[in-house]
């Protein structure tokens, strides 16, 4: 095999909002937290050392000197230890049980005792989806999605495995705004496509086709009955939040949709360029994906009948609609 090819690598951008490094590798953040907890340590060892022996000041000054270091450098899931303890505050402090109040939730009244907290209001991020797909996030902007295949990267040559990362690359070197790529792993159901393949069966013209199709049937339904199958989802989000002080608030919304739907259609076509499908998700797919996030296998409520739509009902036996 010809080795001589180009190496799988590629320039990226650099983490534009990664924090500044000032002094020694260390951000300001960092330096003020050590800063503060090195003043805190010497406040208390010039407190308690005249009380109490020198051993036992060490071992009251180390745990505090051990907090703050570790506050300061240790870092989890990418965030820094500080930020991750408030998170965790911020999250302990927020109402458990979630409902869907468009307005507060008034407080019980004074005569009323009420055992436990009340429930909080569910925020949803996206307010609106927009025919074309796009997703309106209020005050943070719009946002789209972008459904990606995948393609074969171990199968490829050397020299193709060069140009589709060199591809990536340039891709990632032409955006001009933040970008999520998601990869959910969801569960898939074959009882359906194996009914249809063991239905269709018996309409084939050869009876050796009819009995490859009735085993395909039977092997789909061990397959999915033996193991639990995943099926990956892989999707791209586009962003844009207006500049504050951008004009009227219909208008720079106008404008943000279409700054996003112009991404997500720029997006489709550079990973079409390299092999990979994509598509620019409409309303009905967009509202299928938030759905399925939310209540995973579970179908969608029917969306409400326009005004001059007829209201029909399902009849049961025995009942009339």
């Amino acid at each position: 095999m010809n080795d001589d090819h180009e190496p799988l690598s590629a320039r990226i951008p650099a983490d534009v909002e990664q924090p500044d490094k000032i002094m020694y590798g260390l951000t300001a953040r960092q330096l003020v937290i050590l800063g503060a907890t090195a003043l805190i340590t010497a406040l208390v060892f010039v407190i308690i050392s005249p009380l109490l022996p020198v051993a036992v000041t060490a071992g009251v000054c180390f745990p505090v000197l051990t907090a703050g270091a570790s506050m300061a450098l240790a870092r989890r899931d990418g965030m820094g230890l500080d930020r991750f303890a408030l998170a965790a505050i911020d999250h302990l402090r927020r109402r458990r049980t979630l409902i869907a109040a468009p307005e507060a939730i008034p407080e019980a009244p004074a005569w009323c005792k009420v055992r436990g907290r009340l429930p909080g209001a569910m925020r949803f991020p996206v307010r609106a989806v927009r025919q074309d797909g796009v997703m309106d996030l209020g005050k943070e902007g719009t946002a789209a999605l972008v459904r990606a295949g995948t393609i074969s990267f171990g199968l490829r040559t050397s020299a193709e495995q060069a140009a589709l990362v060199g591809f990536f690359g340039r891709w990632l070197n032409s955006l001009e705004a933040p970008v999520q790529i998601l990869i959910r792993a969801r569960p898939v159901d074959l009882s359906d496509l194996a009914s249809r393949v063991a239905e269709a069966a018996p309409d084939l013209p050869h009876p050796a086709l009819q009995r490859a199709a009735e085993d395909h049937a039977a092997y789909l339904d061990e397959v999915g009955d033996s193991r639990t199958l995943l099926v990956r989802d892989v999707f791209i989000v586009v962003r844009d939040q207006p500049a504050p002080g951008s004009g009227r608030r219909e208008r720079a919304r106008e404008a943000s949709a279409a700054i996003v739907a112009r991404r997500a259609a720029e997006a489709v076509r550079t990973l079409s360029g390299f092999g990979v499908t994509a598509e620019f998700l409409n309303a009905d797919a967009c509202v299928q994906v938030l759905s399925d996030a939310f209540s995973p296998g579970h179908e969608r409520p029917a969306p409400p009948a326009d005004l001059d739509e007829p209201i029909t009902a399902h009849t049961t036996e025995g009942a009339s609609a």
